[in-house]
């Protein structure tokens, strides 16, 4: 299947890597040249704008866009004017839910399907499979269901068609915010760890708890690197950043009435380690990076 892809960015180059690898022909466009250039040279067909990428593929064409919540619109306004009836454009990034299905009425005006893909897995997705949450109709679902199946850990397992427009970006909002506690609450445990009286080997305790316990994550996988390099995390500065999805899944409690504590507690967490130090926010940065490859500050 040829499928064009629009941000080649960490993740969007990592996909395009994965479906190539999988058998599928993938039309790249990014406003980085040199992100296209590599990409080429592992066998993508690279576009130097929107209208090559679209002259590049068969009709109907099916699009996926891999940049910032913030840039959606104005990818979508680029493509409009060059896409047809029975095209479909698929937003796998981190976009806010009712954004989708706004943008998924604008596009069915014009009778061009749209999917909203919520999309878990950061960095190591090209090496383990990425987590689709996926919403839209079932028909243009099942269209890319080949696109699905290669990127996700299995083609029997990671993926899966939650709902409606704008429900894969739901689920994944909600996926972000579990996520928001689970850190906070490993980051709080071994700062608790750490200044105990029996000088424990961080490292080797979240390899241990890895296997057979019932805490047992991939966080955990990430923390026993990150300790195994640097056991006081001194390289990593204590301000933990938020991607936004955190803020949103605590205004969708609120706006519903629905109590949700740890979350809530565990963005406001984030937000106090801009302003003192702490370990657990060392660690909280330390595991962002190895699952996202997100930046983190020195540690002076």
């Amino acid at each position: 299947m040829r499928l064009g892809m629009i941000g080649l960015g960490k993740m969007g180059g990592s996909m395009t890597t994965r479906l190539i690898d999988a058998g599928h022909e993938v039309v790249g466009y990014d406003l980085d040249g040199d992100r296209i250039k590599r990409l080429e040279e592992e066998g993508m067909i690279g576009a130097r704008s929107t209208s090559e990428l679209l002259e590049n593929l068969p009709r109907p064409r099916a699009l996926w866009v891999m940049v910032p919540a913030g840039a959606v619109d104005r990818a979508i306004e680029q493509l409009l004017p060059g896409l047809e009836t029975g095209d479909v454009l698929v937003d796998g990034g981190n976009s806010f839910y009712r954004d989708s299905i706004r943008r998924f009425s604008k596009l069915a005006e014009r009778r061009i399907s749209f999917i909203d893909v919520g999309t878990s897995g950061g960095i190591r997705g090209l090496r383990n499979g990425y987590c689709l949450m996926i919403g839209g109709e079932p028909a243009a679902v099942e269209r890319l269901t080949p696109i699905f199946e290669s990127l996700a850990p299995g083609p029997d397992r990671g993926w899966g068609h939650v709902g409606p427009a704008g429900s894969g970006h739901f689920v994944k909002m909600i996926h972000n915010g579990i996520l928001y506690g689970l850190m906070e609450s490993y980051g709080e445990g071994f700062a608790i760890l750490k200044e105990s009286d029996f000088e424990l080997d961080l490292a080797r305790i979240a390899g241990t708890w890895r296997f057979g316990s019932v805490i047992r994550s991939w966080l955990l996988e990430l923390a026993e690197e990150a300790l195994t390099g640097d056991p006081d995390l001194s390289q990593v500065a204590p301000y933990v950043q938020d991607s936004g999805e955190g803020r949103w899944t605590v205004a969708e409690a609120i706006d519903r009435d629905v109590p949700a504590p740890v979350i809530t507690l565990s963005l406001i967490r984030r937000l106090s380690s801009r302003d003192e130090e702490g370990f657990s926010d060392r660690l909280l940065a330390a595991l962002r990076k190895g699952f996202g490859g997100h930046e983190v500050k020195k540690g002076t």
